[in-house]
């Protein structure tokens, strides 16, 4: 490759500086930063790759949060230890890196979904804030070389980028202290108004927005004062199971069109478990008898779970008894009359890991969303996001100490952010998307 240095700033590069100084000088939410900052750099340095890094967890993690030239999958995926690769050594040092063959260079890191090998010339930067590192701003190119007065301009770009991201949570900060002062903003249900922006890796690619709601497994053992009469409870409990195998079918159905053949061959077990004559009679009796339909089926999967550790001891039967188990919850859950307990329509399920449970619970509400505490890496919890096909996002830290039901919940899992309690503005950008999208 021959070296050889831009020409003088041309036209269309100061005009594409003047818009990035002018848009950079306003407020902007996070959001709007992590997608519109990449691709006005990239036009600057006339680059084919422009990347935001932000920097995590305990601050040793930087995550690509914003990106223009790779696939989208990548954001919140990659992922580098500070000192790691050419971007991670960059933070490490608090100095620019540069070089023209970027895999060659010893700290190179390399990510197969990215082919970065076809941008061999590398340019990264440390965002700083008073001297403390927030993250990451790369460059790259196929060919020319970044000339030091590119360097220092990236550099100088890349302080306006941090300045941009510590602007955006001051704002959130005095947003919500605005909104805490007004006593109409207590809620009687979620968590408040503060705004909470949580980081994961993005599962099921998209953009979401609903109410916060966890399912939650059945816990009471006894019948409750004013329970249904007998036959009114076998009567709900039937319809119960009419649903839950109509919405098992739907799944079996659903694995079939993604052909996800033996990935999804543990829903046959649960058709199965709900045609079996002896479960169904089991269980129908014992609530027909005034057991009560949760101690009825918390008898019947205890019975199960017995078999499973007891003389039998192997897998088929631990599947079958969790299998059971995750059925009869979702039985009592479903036979219930009092309407008001039903999980809100079009909401974001939040759990630690996705669960037949969880499907056939949420099923008659529609989900728009999952968030997870989990990385999913279970194959079954994988498999139920696939058959959902609504945006999820695992590896959520702090998810049930900040996510209350009731709460307005954003899931970005384009970027991998979780944000609770979105601006009006935030909110008005997505449901702006979705119209302009509607309308290709």
């Amino acid at each position: 490759m021959v070296s050889r240095s831009l020409p003088p700033p041309t036209a269309s590069r100061i005009e594409a500086l003047s818009d990035f100084l002018n848009w950079a000088g306003k407020l902007w939410p996070l959001l709007t930063i992590l997608d519109e900052a990449p691709t006005r750099i990239a036009r600057i340095f006339s680059a084919d790759v422009a990347s935001i890094y932000v920097l995590e967890g305990d601050g040793t993690t930087l995550v690509m949060r914003g990106n223009v030239g790779f696939p989208a999958s990548a954001l919140g995926r990659v992922r580098l230890a500070v000192g790691e690769g050419l971007t991670g050594d960059a933070v490490a040092r608090l100095q620019p890196i540069a070089t023209v063959a970027a895999e060659n260079q010893r700290k190179f890191r390399s990510f197969e979904a990215l082919a970065e090998a076809r941008f061999p010339v590398f340019l990264a930067v440390p965002l700083l804030a008073r001297g403390a590192p927030l993250g990451a701003l790369v460059v790259q190119r196929r060919s020319v070389p970044f000339a030091p007065a590119d360097v220092e301009l990236l550099f100088s770009l890349g302080a306006l980028v941090a300045s941009g991201i510590q602007r955006a949570e001051l704002l959130d900060a005095r947003r919500e202290e605005r909104a805490n002062r007004r006593p109409e903003n207590a809620r009687a249900a979620g968590g408040g108004t503060r705004k909470v922006i949580l980081p994961g890796q993005p599962i099921v690619e998209g953009v979401a927005l609903g109410a916060v709601a966890a399912p939650r497994r059945p816990s009471q053992r006894t019948v409750p004062p004013g329970a249904p009469d007998p036959l009114a409870a076998a009567r709900a409990l039937a319809r119960a199971f009419e649903h839950a195998t109509k919405d098992i079918d739907a799944l079996r159905e659903r694995s079939k069109e993604l052909s996800l053949g033996e990935e999804a061959r543990f829903l046959d077990d649960y058709a199965q478990i709900l045609q079996d004559a002896r479960f169904r009679e089991r269980a129908l009796s014992l609530v027909s008898k005034g057991k009560g339909i949760g101690p009825a089926l918390g008898e019947v999967a205890g019975l199960a779970a017995r078999t499973a550790h007891g003389f039998l001891q192997d897998a088929f039967s631990e599947r079958r008894a969790k299998a059971i188990e995750d059925l009869c919850d979702a039985l009592v859950m479903l036979a219930r009359t009092d309407k008001r307990a039903e999980l809100p329509s079009k909401a974001v399920l939040v759990a630690d890991a996705l669960t037949v449970f969880d499907l056939l619970v949420s099923a008659r509400s529609s989900p728009v969303g999952v968030a997870l505490s989990d990385v999913a890496e279970d194959p079954m919890s994988a498999t139920l996001l696939a058959l959902l096909g609504v945006p999820a996002i695992g590896n959520i830290g702090g998810l049930f100490r900040w996510a209350t039901e009731g709460d307005v919940c954003l899931v970005d899992a384009t970027h991998g952010l979780l944000v609770l309690n979105p601006s009006k503005s935030e909110i008005a950008r997505l449901r702006a998307k979705r119209r302009a999208k509607a309308l290709d």
